[in-house]
């Protein structure tokens, strides 16, 4: 099936494109289903790296997910562009060979896939993530359900003229609804309201239902769950949820994984831990690293790069967290949420806050979003309001933003654009990942037959093997451990058959040559393991060094 980056996949359709890479280049790609959704979809991994330099499973590896919530359809689209990069870069590019060569890529496009079906439905439903009932299995007796009540496929809103009402148009343009003033009494005003059928409804009383499917899988994660009571959403308990489930021991069992990105929409940022705790409470070598490694993504994909406990809070007074937390307070894996997207940006507005604009903007933004959205967008992003006989409320007007089109995701003629932002960034990131590589060997004869056995390796890579201070703090990480396999009727004379050595450093966080003090690791990217060896002239032993985070090195030394 042809991948095209203008329009969005459902199951089937996206189980045939991940196949395909496999087929294509059964070499570089391999899928597999790490578990099933709650309506028995498989949750598709699809692994990448050249095998014929060695299987993923002994190199240092990189993880990208997306699409864990519902709607957030661009995430899924942003792991495929990736997808795409690395099989047509293999071999025609440096910096992709050389990743394949040497590390692995673990790509779940799309955690949660019943979601993402109901968000693309001929008639579409916009829940928040998985389709279980939660936290109680049955309907409403009254109330408004957000529904596409004119079954044009979009959920868009409904302006009814009241008295009473919060909005008023624009003096510029009456298609555009403003907030009418705090004092402000006379006018035209109008009840703004999503679209949707209303339950039994009594000529007065309209509330929103919350979503039957009241599940919220980036909250269900171990690290920072709470109870519905702090944290809508969360689930009975950590990992009650079958996709959260599967993602959690998928990257539990593969303990080569040492950083990743986890792709949402929308707001055209990246944003980085702690989402719990200021700054200061992360370890200071983690968060050197973490605004280094910000201003290059910046650099590579023209999004800001944020705190999210200090600069992405929906409430000033609440935290949120999520599977990123989970992976860097748990796991201590270097981990990234991207949000893809920023239509405000888009439309010329500067200087504007992630979350605050959302809460209250200026009328003049709004004027700049309309005047775009007609510039560009050919009715597509804000929909004139035309009249419509509601089956419950009579007659209305539905328009509005469509939210889902233009807010949630970028519109078709964004979307290759705004996704072809990220592969680049990704094979830095993944290219920074610690890499065990052999120094040397050495065998030098005792007697008539015992041999002492050196072997010395480093590490190449720019993290150092155990990745980040969080990981040691966790006693997430061991040392390099080092083994030694004899010929028939050899034997130890000193050394044992495995050996656990210690971290090696990479070239991060080094002091610059101007610092007070001279760095005192100057061969910490080394490490070394020797023994006796009582053996026949000519045998050779196989040694093995191998590190969980930084892969491993296999070799046959002759004794001689």
């Amino acid at each position: 099936m042809e991948l095209r980056f203008d329009r969005f996949y459902r199951h089937g359709d996206l189980t045939a494109i991940l196949k395909g890479f496999a087929q294509r280049k059964p070499s570089l790609f391999a899928i597999e289903s790490i578990g099933r959704s709650h309506e028995g979809r498989d949750i598709h991994v699809v692994t990448v790296t050249n095998t014929a330099t060695g299987p993923a499973a002994h190199k240092p590896a990189f993880w990208v997910d997306g699409n864990i919530h519902a709607a957030e359809l661009t995430a899924s689209t942003a792991c495929l562009c990736y997808l795409d990069a690395l099989e047509r870069g293999y071999g025609n590019d440096a910096e992709v060979t050389r990743l394949l060569d040497t590390r692995a890529v673990y790509i779940c496009p799309r955690i949660n896939p019943d979601g993402a079906e109901w968000a693309l439905a001929d008639k579409p439903k916009f829940i928040r993530s998985s389709t279980r009932p939660y936290p109680f299995d049955e309907d409403p007796i009254d109330g408004l359900d957000l529904e596409d009540v004119d079954g044009d496929g979009r959920i868009l809103s409904m302006r009814i003229a009241d008295t009473n009402g919060g909005w008023k148009e624009h003096p510029a343009d009456s298609r555009l609804m403003i907030p009418r003033g705090p004092a402000e009494y006379g006018g035209r005003y109008w009840r703004i309201i999503p679209e949707g059928r209303v339950r039994n409804f009594d000529g007065v009383e309209i509330r929103l239902n919350k979503d039957k499917q009241g599940l919220d899988l980036n909250r269900n994660f171990p690290s920072g769950w709470r109870q519905e009571f702090e944290q809508v959403g969360a689930g009975p308990y950590p990992t009650s949820e079958p996709e959260v489930r599967a993602v959690v021991d998928f990257i539990a069992r593969h303990s080569n994984i040492g950083a990743g990105v986890s792709f949402h929409t929308h707001s055209g940022v990246i944003l980085r831990p702690f989402s719990t705790e200021p700054d200061d409470k992360m370890p200071a070598e983690d968060l050197w690293l973490y605004k280094l490694f910000g201003k290059k993504s910046t650099e590579l994909t023209g999004y800001p790069n944020i705190s999210i406990f200090h600069d992405f809070k929906y409430h000033p007074k609440q935290v949120i967290t999520g599977g990123f937390d989970w992976i860097y307070e748990h796991m201590g894996q270097f981990m990234w949420t991207v949000e893809i997207w920023a239509p405000v940006r888009e439309a010329g507005v500067e200087g504007y806050h992630f979350i605050e604009w959302y809460r209250e903007h200026p009328p003049e933004d709004d004027m700049k979003l309309l005047a775009w959205s007609d510039r560009e967008l050919a009715g597509e992003g804000y929909v004139d309001w035309y009249p419509f006989n509601h089956p419950d409320l009579g007659a209305v007007e539905l328009g509005g933003w469509n939210r889902l089109g233009v807010f949630r995701n970028p519109p078709a003629k964004y979307l290759e654009r705004e996704v072809k932002r990220f592969p680049g960034w990704l094979t830095w990131q993944a290219l920074t990942l610690p890499k065990l590589e052999l120094m040397k060997t050495e065998v030098r004869a005792l007697g008539s037959d015992v041999y002492k056995v050196r072997v010395a390796v480093h590490n190449s890579g720019f993290l150092p093997t155990y990745v980040t201070k969080r990981a040691l703090e966790r006693k997430i990480a061991r040392g390099v451990v080092y083994e030694i396999a004899l010929p028939k009727g050899a034997q130890l004379v000193s050394g044992k058959a495995r050996v656990e050595g210690g971290q090696l450093e990479g070239r991060a966080s080094k002091p610059s040559l101007q610092a007070f003090l001279p760095n005192a690791e100057l061969t910490g990217d080394r490490g070394q393991c020797e023994w006796t060896v009582r053996a026949p002239a000519g045998a050779s032993v196989h040694v093995t060094a191998r590190h969980d985070r930084a892969g491993r090195v296999e070799v046959d030394i002759p004794l001689a």
